[in-house]
């Protein structure tokens, strides 16, 4: 699958999920498309004040699945997987960039970008760019070219995150993150 239409699945597949996953009571993180040996993926990371257990998972499962197959946006069999963000937690909204703003976090970009992989600090976000503190230089990534970002934390960072301790550098903790269980 490119690029574009991925970007596209991404989007399509959030507006048709995302009330279905708050009526319920937890964010959609993330919506990811990947493929395994099978095919298609589509992977669900869901969260809440409480956490996310096994039992969450499933719930969310079964009541997403009928409206993947009433709107029908990916062609074909794919298998459909929900889980927690867990320690490599996605990043896709514009909100939780502002929530992980002075976090370390790894990008990739669209194939076809020039440089495609990038490690350093959420900056911010505008409508055009992530900005990507690496060392002492800014990184302006384009937005439209970003395929994936997600946190990279150490298990300390990941414990804390969970607890709402976790403060980035001169910001408040971050608060309804929970860690994966």
């Amino acid at each position: 699958m490119d690029f574009a239409t991925r970007q596209h699945l991404r989007r399509e597949l959030r507006s048709i999920l995302e009330p279905t996953v708050e009526r319920l009571g937890y964010e959609l993180v993330a919506v990811e498309l990947t493929n395994d040996r099978r095919g298609p993926v589509v992977q669900l990371f869901i969260d809440s004040v409480h956490g996310v257990g096994i039992g969450d998972c499933t719930r969310v499962n079964h009541a997403v699945s009928p409206e993947l197959d009433v709107h029908d946006p990916l062609p074909g069999a794919y298998t459909l997987q929900v889980s927690s963000p867990g320690i490599e937690r996605p990043v896709q909204r514009d909100a939780d960039f502002a929530r992980f703003k002075g976090l370390r976090a790894k990008v990739r970009l669209a194939p076809g970008s020039g440089r495609r992989r990038y490690s350093g600090v959420l900056d911010g976000l505008d409508e055009h760019h992530l900005q990507l503190r690496i060392g002492e230089a800014v990184e302006l990534l384009p937005r439209d070219a970003i395929d994936r970002v997600h946190l990279d934390l150490d298990l300390d960072e990941f414990q804390r995150l969970g607890e709402g301790t976790l403060a980035p550098p001169g910001g408040a903790p971050s608060k309804g993150v929970s860690h994966d269980q």
